[in-house]
């Protein structure tokens, strides 16, 4: 059995004081008080201890709000405080169906809370599935525990992939190197030796060790960062903000209009003073679009349920909304397009090396690594070390994805020999023949390693210079039986697909190939791309297939794209896609990705299905087409709302309805159908400029509802006359104001299908029965007198409708959403 040489644990002296967990440590240029390492860990008694002093990693569960958070979000809102005290006036001075909206808003706020709590509950019980678990050593033992069990002094293992979960001190470092660019900016992985400060929000990128935790909980330095950057979110994404933005403008419109009504119904106009009342709060409540945040929330929290049940954890809301927007996917072969598992396929001779010795070359490198790749685990299957082989390993280089290569020197039976195994056109020079050999190979898809021995010492910076090739070792990657078809879906809706990988460009490009990928006869070299920016960009906009590309080459691409003005997701699943990962606007990791990448990702598959993708894009774009549409019908009723308290103050009339009029009327062509309409399948491409898209059509429909409705009452008013006129008066212009509406409706439920013309129907036939039922005539107050103004209303409407028509082909041609 190959025996590796004892860890470097040279720290502090026996003895030496504890790290005092309040210290403060600087992020940047750490200096790490004496600590005392215990290898074997923990006792139980002293993890007990620990626990009953409250020395417990006690962070916040990532995934969502508290309980009292959410009823907290849905309850206490600006529109509910309004709403609420004119429901309370109502209540007092109005028969109870003039308060029906009050109800309606509990009744709203309650679906909100179910539906978000439903979702929280999904989201708790997918993040422990997805929980990182990090090695801890008690009594001697090592063990996966969740992070929130870590105390203070735990002793925790270290690996590539690894996130460090709190503050501590390294303990044991083999060749231990941990990328701290997420908390510093540093770009370049630091070495880690004992006695050096590691912190929590970093992660290891090569080699191996163990540190003692010195800070947890929310004394650790990445915690409070996390706690604020990780929570279940609904407001950073264009919707939420947009939605905000036209928020603020409706309540600047309100509250001098609303002002304008009070002074006209209850100071200049002689009547009835609860009747003025009743009529005032009916002007001012329909201009609140009290249900287009909460039908936002139900629709984000109704996706989180859907998506949860294939196994997707959603870690940031807005990334639902965020991948539909998404016009670019950059995709990580190795455990997105193939599966994480390889075989060995051959082993190729070089040099006059012996077969035999060169398995046994492979046997030791691979007992040599604690923690091998996928790459390496398979060449350990194929060749496993012998028992008495009699190799020791005396000094170890460990993969890195910015080297692309990894290394071990040995005590062998016969002398010492180094050895690197790793990217052979990275190895040998340019013009080698054995790069010849090697393009058959990688033209079949097959992944080509390097076995070659070295002169130099392995920490040499040119250590591959003194390479001398002595096998190939080829292994056949397992393609994704479902990569084929979800590459497919993003080219069917226009999303770019770039693979962008560590391999050599010309095997990338034959897994492409074989998944049908547009472009993936033109694999690209990524060590030729071009530094700047915009050139990059340019490149990268004509390729689709990129091959040997560092970590820091896949952040820049990253960086380019977005620069060129494209919005782009990420996938991956090793530590080498972490920064590209954090950078995309929308990060998505396989659950059976390293620690590190699932930590950063708003996304995790948690079932490692490429395939749950599409689940995803298509759940986001319901989410943002359905709101906008949605949002039209309910700032429509806003702006037709404002406009009719403006006409009535400049007037100097009643207003025509009463809060239970537009309850019915928002019920029927606004709350029913919109709830249906916000749930519904949507495939439509996410577009930008939400605001502009909505009031380009809002306001139009709302000028149209609004002119149409106070004529009809106008010319009700001059026909009408005695007891009963205003009733009568209020009626025909309800009628009118309804048939505008459903016609909005019936425009914003196009593209038509069965169940949505029964949508249109069904809402058109629930009015009719209002008009014909006695006791809800009586109940709503609505009751047509004679034929003649009743006609002239529907005539009005349908001269509206007509309008609108107009008006909508027009705004169309005219008014693009996409200008700024």
């Amino acid at each position: 059995m190959t025996q590796r040489a004892k860890i470097d644990t040279d720290g502090p002296e026996p003895g030496a004081p504890v790290i005092d967990a309040g210290a403060e440590l600087d992020p940047v240029h750490p200096v790490a008080p004496p600590v005392r390492h215990r290898p074997e860990g923990l006792t139980a008694a002293e993890v007990a201890e620990r626990v009953a002093r409250g020395e417990v990693n006690d962070v916040p569960v990532r995934s969502s709000r508290s309980a009292a958070d959410i009823v907290r979000a849905n309850v206490f809102t600006r529109f509910n405080a309004i709403i609420g005290v004119l429901w309370v006036i109502m209540l007092v001075v109005a028969p109870i169906q003039d308060s029906l909206f009050g109800f309606v808003i509990l009744a709203n706020t309650g679906i909100g809370i179910v539906q978000e709590l439903r979702a929280k509950k999904t989201l708790d019980g997918l993040a422990v599935i997805g929980e990182a678990k990090p090695t801890v050593r008690r009594d001697g033992v090592a063990a996966r525990l969740s992070t929130s069990e870590i105390v203070l002094g735990d002793c925790v293992e270290l690996g590539p992939g690894d996130k460090v979960v709190v503050d501590g001190v390294v303990a044991e470092a083999d060749n231990l190197e941990i990328d701290e660019s997420l908390l510093t900016g540093e770009a370049d992985p630091v070495v880690k030796k004992p006695g050096d400060q590691v912190m929590s929000g970093s992660f290891v990128v090569a080699g191996g060790g163990a540190f003692t935790a010195t800070k947890v909980g929310r004394e650790a330095y990445a915690a409070q960062l996390a706690e604020e950057a990780s929570r279940f979110t609904l407001v950073h994404s264009e919707l939420r903000s947009g939605i905000s933005t036209i928020l603020k403008y409706v309540t600047w419109m309100m509250v001098p209009t609303a002002i304008g009504l009070v002074i006209s119904q209850l100071v200049v106009k002689d009547t009835d003073l609860k009747e003025s009342v009743a009529r005032t709060v009916g002007g001012i409540v329909p201009m609140v679009p009290e249900g287009l945040v909460l039908l936002t929330s139900v629709a984000f929290a109704i996706g989180v349920i859907r998506l949860g049940r294939k196994q997707c954890l959603v870690q940031e809301l807005p990334a639902i909304e965020g991948l539909a927007r998404v016009d670019v996917v950059c995709l990580d072969k190795t455990g997105t397009l193939t599966e994480g598992g390889m075989d060995v396929t051959e082993l190729r001779m070089l040099n006059g090396y012996d077969e035999t010795y060169v398995r046994e070359v492979l046997g030791a490198l691979g007992a040599s690594d604690p923690r091998p790749n996928a790459s390496l685990q398979a060449i350990i299957d194929a060749y496993p070390a012998e028992a008495d082989g009699g190799w020791t390993c005396v000094q170890a280089l460990p993969f890195s994805s910015a080297r692309k290569y990894s290394g071990a020197a040995f005590q062998e039976p016969d002398g010492t020999s180094s050895w690197l195994l790793g990217a052979p056109d990275v190895l040998l020079p340019d013009g080698d023949p054995v790069l010849d050999a090697i393009e058959d190979l990688n033209a079949q898809g097959l992944r080509v390693l390097l076995l070659a021995r070295v002169t130099a010492a392995l920490d040499d910076p040119e250590v591959a210079s003194t390479a001398r090739a002595a096998a190939l070792v080829v292994l056949e990657q397992r393609l994704r039986p479902d990569a084929a078809d979800t590459l497919a879906y993003f080219a069917d809706q226009k999303v770019a697909a770039k693979v962008i990988s560590g391999d050599n460009a010309v095997s990338v490009g034959a897994v492409a190939a074989k998944l049908g990928m547009d472009g993936a006869d033109r694999a690209v070299d990524a060590r030729r791309l071009p530094a700047e920016r915009a050139e990059m960009a340019t490149a990268l906009d004509e390729g689709a297939v990129f091959g040997r590309v560092t970590p820091r080459q896949k952040r820049d691409m990253v960086g380019a794209l977005q620069a060129h003005g494209h919005t782009v997701a990420m996938t991956g699943d090793g530590v080498n896609d972490v920064l590209a990962l954090k950078d995309a606007d929308i990060g998505v990791s396989m659950g059976s990705g390293s620690e590190a990448t699932k930590a950063v990702a708003q996304i995790v598959l948690l079932n490692n299905s490429f395939a749950t993708l599409p689940s995803v894009v298509a759940e986001g774009r319901r989410v943002i087409g359905n709101i906008t549409r949605v949002a039209t019908l309910f700032l429509t009723k806003t702006v037709y709302s404002v406009l009719l308290a403006i006409l009535v103050v400049c007037s100097q009339v009643e207003y025509p309805f009463l809060p239970r009029h537009l309850t019915l009327l928002s019920t029927l062509t606004i709350g029913v159908p919109a709830f249906f309409l916000a749930l519904a399948p949507n495939k439509e491409r996410a577009q930008p400029h939400f605001v502009r898209r909505v009031m380009r059509y809002a306001i139009p429909a709302g000028l149209v509802a609004a002119a149409t409705t106070f004529a009809t009452y106008l010319l009700a008013r001059t026909h009408y006359s005695g007891e009963g006129a205003l009733a009568a008066e209020t009626s025909a212009a309800t009628l009118t104001l309804f048939l505008v509406s459903l016609w909005v409706l019936a425009i914003i439920a196009r593209p038509y299908t069965w169940w949505r013309v029964g949508l249109v129907a069904t809402m058109g036939l629930g009015f009719l029965v209002v008009l014909v039922v006695p006791w809800l005539q009586d109940f709503f107050a609505l009751k047509l007198v004679g034929t003649t103004m009743p006609w002239a209303a529907v005539a009005i409407a349908a001269l509206g409708a007509a309008v609108l028509e107009l008006a909508w082909r027009w705004v169309s041609r005219k008014v693009p959403a996409t200008a700024d």
